[in-house]
């Protein structure tokens, strides 16, 4: 079954309206080779972009995830990011992140390939009862970001997302000599002679240290140009382009089932992987378009690209918005 006509397309994938859970009916199965999402957490207090009560929470999830599984490829990978939550009226933490992570384990065969965790250290303390007002709890700046995979043996290789070495073992590279000695240590390593070998980077943690701080991006710039809604719960797009270049190859298909302002689309499209972008609410997607532009458009044709994409249903095919020209637009 194909997949309704999308909102708009660029030369790498397509954005679509709609709810997630008729549009992965619309997929077939094994044909994404990464997904990965931020859905609403459960929070306690309602959001603009929509949130589902925390009692209800992990049931609802639940059903999106069970479809996911259904459309991985077997060396897949799904990457869902959850932020963390309290207990209504209580300083004591939810666990609705870990019983999700449980339950698909346990009745959908996933695979906890392994867990990361997101240190935001741009994050606002909260919450504010418990942080700020009476001073019980340290700010909550961490996110549980659950790798799984329907096989032991996902498609993964580190070697594409190495960090930099420290200033101490670009000295020990430099002179190693000077600074250890080949030994197995206490720990049981063994700490060879090639322990000192340049390979281009040091194997990155599982703790992602990425600041979320948009604030002057294009998109922000021309959503308030084309005086749209800016959504709020946005995340860093280095967060998706780590996952999108350790989990997948050039062309390998990416899907975000909230894409919200289509952070991974746009990920996805500068790595030249194939992406599919699912969000219910127009103006949010509409919006994420912005993304896509390459340099400035005048307050005039931000608005006109914005509202011809919340009031028509023709699909806006583009391949770069540089080309966006306003006898582009239906108006």
């Amino acid at each position: 079954m194909a997949l309704s006509q999308s909102l708009y397309g660029t030369e790498y994938g397509s954005a679509y309206l709609g709810d997630s859970l008729e549009l992965l009916d619309q997929l077939e199965p094994n044909s994404i080779d990464l997904a990965i999402t931020s859905p609403p957490f459960a929070l306690q207090r309602e959001k603009s972009y929509g949130n589902v009560d925390q009692i209800a929470y992990v049931d609802w999830l639940f059903t999106f995830c069970e479809k996911v599984y259904r459309v991985l490829t077997d060396q897949g990978s799904f990457v869902l990011d959850l932020g963390g939550a309290y207990q209504k009226g209580r300083p004591v933490r939810s666990l609705y992140n870990y019983r999700i992570l449980i339950r698909l384990c346990d009745e959908l065969d996933f695979r906890l390939a392994e867990e990361f965790f997101w240190y935001n250290p741009a994050k606002l303390p909260s919450p504010i009862e418990w942080v700020n007002k009476r001073k019980l709890r340290a700010k909550d700046a961490v996110n549980t970001i659950w790798w799984l995979s329907k096989t032991d043996n996902p498609k993964a290789d580190i070697t594409r997302v190495l960090v930099p070495y420290s200033d101490r073992m670009k000295k020990l590279q430099n002179n190693p000599e000077s600074y250890y000695q080949p030994k197995l240590r206490p720990s049981g390593h063994d700490i060879g002679k090639s322990f000192a070998t340049n390979n281009g980077g040091a194997i990155p943690s599982n703790l992602l240290q990425i600041p979320n701080t948009e604030s002057n991006s294009r998109y922000i710039k021309l959503c308030k140009a084309a005086n749209t809604p800016i959504h709020p719960a946005r995340f860093p797009q280095k967060l998706p382009t780590f996952f999108i270049e350790f989990l997948t190859d050039p062309h390998d298909t990416v899907l975000d089932i909230f894409a919200g302002s289509n952070t991974t689309g746009v990920a996805a499209e500068e790595l030249k992987r194939k992406w599919i972008a699912f969000e219910k609410e127009r103006s949010y997607l509409a919006a994420s378009i912005f993304r896509f532009v390459d340099g400035d458009l005048s307050e005039t044709a931000s608005s006109l690209l914005y509202n011809q994409l919340m009031n028509s249903d023709n699909s806006l095919q583009i391949l770069r918005s540089s080309q966006l020209k306003l006898d582009a637009f239906d108006v």
